[in-house]
């Protein structure tokens, strides 16, 4: 049966006052909101002033409670709950923590609170509780605050409405710079390190002489960071991409010295650490790595660290190299950190990264304006002033019928107004007529009055003038820079080292000869060349090395531990090590298995090395196959071979290099086969080939079973000894033959 069309089902009825909202959009507007608050209100600094919301309401309600610096300081725990009352109801542990860090020495530049007791230190410990502490503000924070009852500054409702706060401070002192800044918001941050206050100023200075400075020409003052706790920064790329583009990584480096002990030993001294580098948490990884084996050679380490500074003792084992240990200790441990620059601050409320000028220009615009607002504020202030005055002046002029007036009265409304009608005064000048003390009428009160209105009527006319003009502000604000540079200046505390972004084992290594020596069985070492002194055991000479049985020294040469060495194996590869690289062995001592030191492929076998000192360009390296195959290629060629090995020379299969040589591409070749055939020519007919070439015929063999088996340079004033496999004789042979 038709029912006819089916009703629709009843919809949830919607609440008057409710608006149904997709809870999708919902979150996303909560979201950006939180991160808005967390970025606006209290991760990232304002680069006006360079404080965040809780270090400007700390520095105010101190300011506020007269605890400046030449007062009485007060219980931590008295300005945490001023703070937290008033302005910053965001957790006592918060404000204190900030506190705690606005202390430190080792944290800020120049602090900005002054305190007393126990506030942590660079070992990481934590500060004493809030109630056993206490501060007051540093002289140099108040510098943050001048002028701040002039109308300077706008102030917005607190967080309950019941109170008024600054939205930013006058900020005399340029803080973003001198002190930096680090905080990590919603998507974002902020790592701005600490300058020195005199360079920062002399920026500033020549930034006001001219506008179109160059950052370029402003680094030639503001050298760069200057950490707190002193080191070294290496090079100025970091320093200069921080300043071009914002950011930027500054490499920071301990401050050490080496320092001889007695017998043979030597310590290393560390003074100065990177900045926010915990020294006990350093000296713990050190003695880690120490038990670890990754650094050897240490024997003692201890913390020496007093009032006085930084002192950590390295103690090293005899014999060791220094600088080796000093250089792996910069490798391993945070005695060498990265400060990744970001300077990211506030600029009309938003969050934007800046480089060197246009921090320095926010902050001179800055100042202009509260120069503008100041002098307004003052101008005002002089001409309600002057405008009193000249009412005294009226009225001491005309004092008997003043007096009389008065006197006349029947009451103040009814003398004031007299004064109004006659003598052309106002409400202000009548009521200060009125007020006025009967001991402002003798003759040195009248001429104090004549005089400030005097006074004040030169310095409404200054203060006119600085209102129209830029260059006098320009003028005011050079002049409270250089007072600021002669109250606060020192002396730089970072010292930037030049051409040491690069440093590697191989510059701490000292350059001396070595002899190196490879077996047959594939044993490589280096050995000091002064174990081979003279001996004078009547030629019985010392052991030079132990092998296993029927392996014998197949190559031997002395080199310096700074040459490359290019190894060559029998498939026509080559490998390149550093002679330092090379493990050191006693005499005794069979070497190390050169399988261990280079990435061979299986069955591959080093058949020839060459030690070079560079790769000129016009040395040569000349190869020799088995198969009677020969190549010329210029020694520049391998200058950039990788850890496994390039290909030196390319093979036919079967065929396997023999020897390499190293010579100017002008000397006599001699080549010898197994059957005792023999070549001599000269290296200037085969042509330069890439590396990579086959090579060309040096010499033809005596059928399948002949190959070559020896490749030497002429040498006019030598005798040439070869052994004839087939005959087992020794004969002597002349070169030229």
């Amino acid at each position: 049966m038709d029912t006819g069309p089916e009703e629709p089902e009843d919809e949830e009825p919607v609440r008057a006052g409710v608006t149904p909202i997709l809870i999708d959009d919902e979150m996303k507007r909560s979201y950006i909101n939180y991160a808005m608050s967390v970025i606006v209100g209290r991760a990232l600094p304002d680069a006006r002033d360079g404080l965040k919301p809780v270090h400007r309401r700390i520095l105010f309600s101190m300011n506020e409670s007269g605890i400046t610096h030449d007062k009485p300081y007060k219980k931590s725990a008295r300005i945490v709950g001023d703070v937290l009352g008033k302005y910053h109801p965001h957790g006592d542990s918060a404000v204190y923590d900030t506190i705690v860090r606005m202390v430190q020495d080792f944290s800020l530049r120049y602090p900005l609170i002054d305190g007393q007791g126990n506030f942590g230190s660079i070992d990481g410990d934590s500060a004493a509780a809030m109630r056993y502490t206490e501060v007051r503000m540093d002289r140099i924070a108040e510098e943050m605050l001048v002028d701040i009852e002039k109308e300077t500054v706008p102030f917005i409702p607190n967080y309950d409405g019941s109170l008024k706060e600054p939205e930013v401070l006058p900020a005399r002192l340029p803080n973003l710079l001198i002190n930096g800044s680090t905080g990590i918001a919603v998507g974002m941050a902020t790592n701005m390190p600490p300058h020195n206050i005199s360079e920062v100023i002399d920026g500033i200075l020549m930034l006001i002489e001219n506008p179109e400075t160059q950052i370029s020409e402003l680094m030639t003052v503001i050298k760069g960071p200057d950490f707190p706790t002193g080191a070294h920064i290496l090079g100025t790329a970091g320093i200069r991409s921080a300043y071009m583009t914002g950011r930027g990584p500054i490499r920071m480096r301990a401050v050490a010295e080496i320092q001889e002990l007695k017998k043979d030993r030597q310590q290393i001294i560390v003074t100065e650490l990177p900045y926010q580098v915990n020294k006990a948490k350093l000296i713990e990884n050190i003695a880690q790595l120490v038990r670890e084996k990754v650094i050897n050679g240490i024997s003692d380490l201890r913390d020496e660290s007093d009032r006085e500074g930084i002192r950590v003792v390295v103690e090293l084992s005899r014999g060791v190299n220094p600088n080796v240990v000093l250089n792996q200790l910069y490798k391993h441990t945070q005695m060498a950190t990265t400060f990744g620059v970001i300077n990211l601050a506030l600029v009309d409320g938003k969050p934007k990264e800046l480089n060197l000028k246009q921090l320095l220009e926010i902050y001179l615009e800055y100042r202009m304006e509260i120069i503008q607002k100041r002098t307004l504020y003052d101008l005002r202030k002089s001409e309600e002033r002057a405008h009193i005055l000249e009412g005294l002046r009226i009225a001491l002029d005309n004092i008997d019928a003043v007096v009389a007036l008065i006197k006349g009265s029947a009451n103040a409304d009814q003398a004031k107004q007299g004064l109004i009608d006659n003598f052309a005064l106002d409400e202000v000048q009548a009521k200060a007529i009125l007020e006025m003390r009967l001991q402002r009428l003798t003759g040195l009160e009248t001429r104090k009055i004549l005089d400030e209105l005097e006074a004040l009527v030169k310095q409404i006319e200054e203060l006119r003038k600085i209102l129209a003009s830029d260059e006098l502000k320009y003028e005011i604000i050079r002049t409270e820079l250089s007072e600021l540079k002669d109250k606060y200046g020192d002396i730089r505390r970072t010292r930037i080292v030049h051409n040491t972004e690069n440093v590697t084992d191989e510059d701490l290594i000292p350059e001396e000869d070595v002899v190196v020596t490879i077996t047959n069985s594939g044993y490589i070492k280096r050995i000091p060349l002064d174990t081979y002194t003279m001996q004078r055991r009547g030629g019985r000479g010392i052991i030079g090395m132990e092998m296993k049985e029927e392996d014998f020294v197949e190559n031997l040469f002395i080199s310096s531990t700074h040459n490359y060495i290019l190894f060559f194996t029998n498939r026509g590869r080559l490998y390149w090590q550093k002679v330092y690289e090379i493990p050191e062995g006693s005499r005794q001592s069979r070497g190390k298995a050169i399988v261990n030191l280079l990435e061979l492929q299986e069955g591959e076998m080093v058949n020839a090395m060459i030690s070079v000192e560079e790769f000129a360009e016009d040395k040569y390296l000349f190869m020799a196959t088995r198969a009677g195959t020969v190549k010329k290629t210029p020694l520049s060629e391998f200058r950039n071979p990788r850890r496994a090995g390039i290909i030196a020379v390319s093979l036919d299969e079967g065929d396997e290099l023999v020897k390499v040589l190293l010579t100017d591409g002008k000397q006599e070749i001699m080549m010898v086969s197994k059957k005792g055939k023999a070549i001599r020519f000269s290296e200037e007919d085969v042509r330069p080939m890439g590396r990579t070439a086959r090579g060309v015929r040096g010499m033809t063999l005596e059928g399948p079973d002949d190959e070559v088996v020896s490749l030497d340079l002429v040498d006019e004033t030598t005798t040439l000894l070869t052994a004839v496999s087939y005959t087992h004789l020794t004969l002597p042979t002349n070169r030229e033959g």
